[in-house]
């Protein structure tokens, strides 16, 4: 069973944007933060932003003032707003959760990735 199912990747031009949404399974629960990572190829995994159960919010300094995290509690889906993107945003998206889950504990969850490509 997957537990955190992404959307919302693609294929946008320079300067253009996307919206990302990732949706956490009825098997998560008491979710202490939510985010986003994404690794470009040949390079290492890095923080794009994550989001706190109180909306606390953290940016990677490479996309600070272009992308926005929010989160709808209820619902338990993060969403990552990104604006005037860059070719250097392609990479796989990663959504990430602190979180419970029935039967597993406590324990940081990974979606399966979204791609995200900048090309013109």
């Amino acid at each position: 069973q997957v537990q955190l199912v992404e959307s919302g990747g693609g294929l946008v031009q320079p300067g253009g944007s996307l919206r990302l949404s990732c949706a956490a399974s009825n098997s998560l629960f008491s979710i202490a933060s939510m985010g986003w990572y994404r690794r470009a190829p040949g390079k290492q995994r890095e923080l794009v932003a994550i989001i706190t159960s109180g909306g606390v919010t953290n940016y990677g300094d490479s996309v600070k003032g272009r992308f926005t995290i929010s989160r709808d509690n209820a619902k338990n889906t993060v969403y990552l707003q990104m604006d005037s993107l860059k070719p250097e945003g392609t990479a796989i998206y990663y959504c990430n959760a602190d979180a419970w889950r029935v039967g597993y504990g406590h324990g940081d969850y990974w979606g399966q990735g979204t791609q995200v490509t900048v090309s013109s």
